[in-house]
């Protein structure tokens, strides 16, 4: 190997003399006459050139022998191997390069200057000189010039980049979103197809990162388009609700049977239908009413749902779904709403315990109740009940009584017979007044629309930390095959984690098979790497020392999409992965993309949009408002309803204990 090296480097120098002896032959030509006057010309010389001219034409322009000293000169340097150095950049080369081509190649215009001859040979010489050791100078650093390809990409954005999915692939169920993504420095065209949605969607992203505007929005959109029964926790009323509303009126024709529109909105009762989630048609069991009971809770009290199953948590919960279910019970259902079991948790206890104790369904729920009550036990009592009495009264409000206690529209959505579009809204500044009630809502829903043979529906939960969904791991688990797709959007993981519980959490989280991330940072982002997995990627290395430098290549699998990358991700850009079907295969299924919306066809949209219509009128005949007048005496009608209630139970009670005490006389 160094004898091949010693004799390509003989090679080169000798190919460097022919270049110099060239020169020196065009300046002995071209310089002639001021050799002359000298008396330096040499015989010889005079003759071979003469005959070497005849024969190549070499001299007839100085052009010609400058080209073939300059070519020796090149291909000198092209072997030539210099230790590489960090300090040469190209510009510096380039202006060497452009002198010494100045220098070497115009300097024919001095021979012609009206000055002596000897001068005019001088500066011919100096400059052609000078001319070609900047050119020389120039290939000798172009051999210690380092490869910075390595430094062009520095943030390691073309290795880190992959193949994605660039076929448009839709079904009956299917939300395809366009996309536009990198693949080794080039920009292409993609799509996000969300095959199968039944197997359920999460999407991250901090506040600003677009997954509302580029996923959200168009989960609804497209689902309204293909048909879908539809249930939208809109968190900041009335965002999403508007889109749902204007969608469906251009898509009624998309549904076998026309569906109905309907909204849940307590801050204005003019604009929200009524509805009972404890219709008493649709709880069949006392495990319903505890399932509600349970959902209730712990919307009001998220820290007790990693205590499930501690006394003090279990107890207020039992004691909630015995009255629940009493209200079931009594006279048919007729005062079994959620109001009315407000009312009734708020009377005395002489007269709760003596009513829930005398029906035979619910004895073993307050057995321990009644038994701490009749033992003197208060203090326990108290602690017992007052966690529900006293977050369960932050509720008693008007316009909540006026919205749970009607019955506009049943919470069955997937009807194929009756299908529905439901938009329940909260109010950031009352989430935690009005999450106890929507949670409500949520576990009926969940419950009744995940049943076979029902319309195709979906579930789009926005913010779903701010809510408790009783039952929500069982949907995502369970839903595939009563085609219910359910989308969950959350800013992180952490987020779901405190509110949710870790156990509840990771299960949630580990069961969602399409999976949207915008920007996240710290586990959340750490996890998500993880899960997209790694790709081979290519390494190089250069090695310096005084005397030669050294480059290696290798390769090694590294992050597909690294934390840091997640952590770092622009508006609307996104990574995630979709799952697919056996009928529906996706060879690419992760993908890191910029979501392609077109924001001015969805502006020109959104400018022709409706209002939500008024959907209850309060105005009488004369033309007055009457809004707060009806639901005030709605609220007071609820609290006369259990007044009259009690009253009747303990009647009822009294006359039995006086039949009973008769009847032990005789």
């Amino acid at each position: 190997m160094h004898e091949d090296q010693r004799a390509l480097s003989k090679l080169m120098d000798f190919t460097r003399l022919i270049s110099i002896f060239l020169l020196l032959l065009n300046i002995y030509w071209f310089c002639y006459s001021a050799f002359q006057e000298n008396a330096l010309t040499i015989p010889i010389a005079d003759t071979v050139l003469q005959k070497l001219n005849k024969g190549t034409g070499m001299f007839n322009h100085s052009l010609y022998s400058k080209l073939a000293s300059i070519l020796f000169l090149a291909l000198s340097c092209l072997g030539t191997r210099g230790v590489k150095s960090e300090t040469l950049t190209g510009k510096k080369i380039a202006v060497y390069f452009v002198l010494g081509l100045l220098l070497f190649f115009t300097n024919d215009l001095l021979l012609k200057l009206p000055t002596a001859l000897i001068l005019n040979t001088f500066l011919y010489i100096a400059t052609l000189t000078v001319g070609y050791l900047l050119l020389l100078k120039c290939g000798l650093y172009l051999s210690r010039l380092m490869n910075n390809d390595l430094m062009k990409d520095i943030f390691n954005e073309e290795n880190e980049s992959f193949p994605q999915e660039e076929t448009l692939m839709e079904n009956e169920y299917s939300v395809n979103l366009p996309t536009e993504y990198q693949l080794k420095g080039k920009k292409r065209k993609g799509w996000i197809n969300v095959v199968n949605p039944f197997r359920a969607t999460g999407v991250t992203g901090t506040p600003g990162s677009g997954k509302s505007f580029a996923v959200i929005n168009q989960f609804i959109r497209q689902h309204i388009a293909k048909g879908f029964a539809m249930y939208i926790y809109d968190y900041k009323f009335d965002d999403l609700t508007r889109i749902a509303y204007n969608t469906l009126l251009k898509n009624y024709e998309k549904y076998p049977v026309k569906p109905s529109f309907y909204v849940i909105n307590f801050d204005n009762p003019a604009k929200s239908h009524r509805c009972n989630p404890l219709l008493p048609s649709m709880m069949t069991d006392i495990m319903d009413a505890y399932e509600s009971a349970y959902t209730i809770m712990l919307n009001l009290n998220k820290k007790w749902i990693e205590k499930q199953g501690e006394f003090f948590v279990e107890s207020p919960i039992n004691f909630l779904a015995s009255i629940i279910w009493f209200l079931r019970l009594y006279e048919n259902g007729k005062f079994c709403t959620f109001p009315h079991a407000i009312e009734f948790l708020s009377r005395k206890y002489e007269e709760i315990f003596p009513i829930l104790g005398s029906y035979p369904e619910i004895e073993n729920y307050v057995k321990p109740f009644v038994s701490a009550f009749e033992g003197g036990a208060m203090e326990q009592l108290e602690g017992q009940i007052a966690s529900a009495r006293i977050p369960l009264s932050r509720l008693a409000s008007p316009q909540l009584y006026w919205v749970m206690s009607g019955n506009d529209f049943t919470l069955d959505l997937n009807n194929p017979q009756a299908p529905k579009i439901l938009c329940v809204g909260n109010n950031p500044d009352r989430q935690a007044i009005y999450g106890a009630a929507l949670g409500l809502y949520n576990a009926r829903i969940i419950k009744l629309i995940n049943k076979k043979n029902k319309l195709k529906s979906s579930v789009i939960i926005d913010e779903l930390p701010t809510i408790y969904f009783k039952g929500l791991d069982n949907l995502i688990a369970t839903a595939r095959s009563n085609k219910v797709s359910t989308l969950l959007g959350f800013q992180d993981f952490s987020q779901l984690e405190r509110d949710y519980g870790r156990a509840e959490a990771t299960v949630i989280k580990n069961t969602i098979g399409n999976i949207f991330s915008g920007q996240v940072v710290g586990d959340s982002a750490k996890q998500l790497s993880e899960r997209f997995g790694r790709i081979l990627q290519k390494r190089q290395s250069v090695s310096i020392n005084k005397d030669s430098t050294s480059t290696s290549t290798s390769t090694q699998l590294d992050s597909m999409i690294p934390a840091s990358k997640i952590a770092n991700l622009s508006q609307g850009d996104f990574v995630g992965a979709v799952a697919d079907n056996i009928d529906a295969e996706i060879n690419q299924k992760v993908f890191h993309a910029t979501i392609k919306i077109d924001v001015k066809a969805i502006k020109e949209e959104e400018s022709k949009y409706q209002d939500i219509p008024d959907i209850t009128n309060f105005t009488d005949h004369q033309g007055v408002n009457r809004m707060e007048e009806i639901i005030r005496n709605n609220y007071l009608k609820i609290k006369k309803d259990i007044e009259e209630l009690v009253g009747a139970e303990i009647n009822r009670i009294k006359s039995d204990e006086t039949v009973n005490h008769l009847i032990k006389e005789k």
